[in-house]
């Protein structure tokens, strides 16, 4: 990862700001800049090199892993050191996120600085950043898909009827292990029967019903970069306006997915899957935005949904994921992550979306 660059262009936007340095507090955002996994550090980006605090836990890894900056071990909070470094470095302004600083941390830094400092908000400068991907970075995305895919068929052998929820969710979890993921990007989502009409329906001691819709909504962290997929199966044989709902939800996927391209508004590409499901008189059930971005987070900018007027831009990586919710009797939801191109967008989920009956 190319740290350095990733630094110089985000102190390039410092300066239209006039702040003298920009403290991030918020984990990802550290990491993606100097490349700390850990759970406890600051980074203070000012002009020069920046600088890394953390703890004494922290001291062998942070020396082996931070990039472009510093490591300094703090006796105390980090926070509270690099605070003291700023106040004794006279900074004219002093930037913090924001939308990541709890109401305690902003009065704990104030006191810190005794008055030394002019604290100012910032928005999600590197956020914004981190929307376009590297090759590195999709490289490494591409992985994290490919192992949640392949984690696909031992779900499909663990869905039967009377196997809890949480069992399925169970032997996929230990299956991503085994095969090398780091955790799991978010709790997996085994929904069944009446139950697959919650869009975030997480696996419950719910027994599988003898028919209906299952969803099954997994992704893995691998070398801290997530994957995100959902696929909808069916236990009996479905009836025909289950075929319909299921067959409505692949055509609205697929239209989203063909509307992915650079320079494309991201609400164009949530109206493509809303339109074929407007069309089959689903589109009352679909009851979230079409995708989300993904990377060292399972949820980024940007988002796919009715009112972002964002244009996607190369690299970017996204999620298409509409669905279809109907309370009482079921839901589908069908999902890919797409990585946009100079010419459209490259489907990265491997898995098939032809219609499945256990």
């Amino acid at each position: 990862m190319d740290y350095a660059l990733r630094q110089q262009r985000l102190q390039s936007e410092l300066e239209p700001l006039k702040l003298g340095a920009l403290l991030l507090t918020h984990l990802p955002n550290i990491r993606y800049l100097c490349g700390f996994t850990g759970s406890s550090g600051v980074l203070l980006l000012r002009a020069g090199r920046p600088v890394f605090f953390t703890d004494g836990r922290y001291a062998a890894q942070a020396r082996a892993e931070v990039a472009g900056a510093r490591v300094t071990i703090a006796n105390g909070p980090p926070l509270a050191a690099a605070a003291k470094f700023a106040a004794q470095h006279k900074l004219p302004a002093l930037g913090i996120e924001s939308e990541h600083m709890t109401l305690a941390a902003r009065a704990g830094l104030r006191r810190a600085l005794r008055g030394k400092v002019r604290l100012r908000e910032v928005g999600p400068l590197v956020e914004r950043q981190r929307m376009v991907k590297d090759a590195a970075e999709i490289a490494l995305i591409r992985q994290a898909v490919n192992l949640g895919a392949a984690l696909l068929d031992t779900a499909l052998k663990a869905v039967r009827p009377g196997v809890l929820e949480t069992e399925v969710a169970a032997e996929l979890e230990y299956a991503a292990r085994r095969q090398g993921a780091e955790g799991m990007a978010f709790e997996t989502i085994v929904a069944a029967g009446p139950r697959s009409a919650l869009p975030h329906g997480v696996a419950s001691a719910n027994p599988i019903p003898q028919r209906g819709f299952v969803i099954l909504d997994f992704g893995v962290i691998l070398h801290g970069y997530c994957s995100d997929m959902t696929r909808t199966v069916h236990v009996g044989k479905m009836s025909s306006a289950e075929r319909r709902m299921y067959q409505a939800v692949r055509e609205a996927q697929q239209a989203a997915s063909s509307a992915v391209r650079a320079g494309v508004a991201c609400a164009q590409v949530d109206r493509a899957a809303r339109a074929v499901l407007r069309r089959a008189g689903l589109a009352r059930y679909f009851t979230h935005s079409t995708g989300h971005g993904v990377g060292l987070q399972i949820h980024e900018s940007p988002r796919l949904g009715k009112a972002q007027p964002e244009l996607l831009q190369p690299g970017m990586v996204v999620t298409i994921e509409p669905g279809v919710y109907v309370p009482g009797r079921g839901g589908v939801r069908i999902e890919d992550m797409l990585v946009v191109t100079d010419g459209g967008a490259e489907v990265l989920t491997p898995a098939p979306k032809e219609l499945i009956e256990l």
